[in-house]
């Protein structure tokens, strides 16, 4: 939905001085069959998940819910499979990318420039599933030019929740335009997260209200080493 969230993500990877290996083959992690109740459909998905990156030091996810679900279901999707003791191994090895950059690559400058008015969304599964709260707004501190804002009831779940938006859509709309009347009251240009899902969700609420704030994922924040004047493309990318 939002390749350029990868190719920022890996941008700033590279510039701290870390090798990147993309596996081809790897496909979902099965997140949304879970979610629903089809375990059975699900568990295939995972086990691929396993077998393929079984072997990393590290891997790193733009996301707070693929995370999640690797590190804290896969032990019960896979409790009866032959690759659980895999699974259970590769989720300690499994990071969000915040995560990844401050608790394990002990890195908190990675000589972003981003001069705009920005506040910060607690996804769910971030917050609530990984406990990753200080690690993103401690990214942000350090990148030059940027004025962080505390968003009001941040940690508020913004109404997307995966399936719940598309089941019960007129609470999905209405918890989205309560985020979104937050985020206005900050006066911030910009609104970011960890996690894809919710930002496409908050974007197109904010869209939709004529909002002047823009959602973008963390990784294009850190990813802009210098400033345009009048323009940033990649937070244009990121919004459509």
């Amino acid at each position: 939905m939002v390749p350029q969230v990868a190719f920022d993500m890996v941008a700033v990877l590279r510039r701290i001085g870390w090798q990147l290996d993309y596996p081809e083959e790897q496909t979902c992690c099965g997140q949304p069959a879970f979610n629903t109740g089809y375990w059975d459909e699900a568990r295939p998905v995972a086990e691929r998940f396993v077998r393929i990156f079984r072997q990393a030091e590290a891997v790193i996810c733009p996301s707070g819910s693929c995370t999640a679900m690797v590190r804290n279901f896969y032990p019960e999707l896979l409790a009866k499979s032959a690759l659980r003791d895999d699974a259970l191994a590769l989720g300690k090895r499994v990071f969000e990318f915040s995560e990844f950059l401050v608790d394990y690559a002990r890195v908190t400058d990675v000589g972003a420039c981003f001069p705009h008015r920005v506040t910060y969304h607690d996804s769910c599964h971030l917050l609530r599933e990984l406990h990753i709260q200080e690690q993103p707004r401690t990214l942000l501190r350090h990148v030059g030019g940027l004025e962080l804002i505390e968003l009001p009831y941040a940690d508020e779940c913004c109404g997307f929740g995966g399936s719940f938006a598309v089941k019960l859509p007129e609470i999905s709309a209405a918890m989205g335009m309560v985020k979104a009347r937050n985020i206005e009251s900050t006066g911030a240009d910009y609104v970011t997260s960890c996690d894809p899902s919710c930002l496409m969700h908050i974007s197109g609420v904010l869209r939709r209200r004529r909002s002047q704030a823009k959602a973008i994922h963390l990784a294009s924040i850190l990813a802009v080493q210098q400033a345009v004047p009048g323009r940033n493309p990649v937070a244009e990318e990121v919004a459509q």
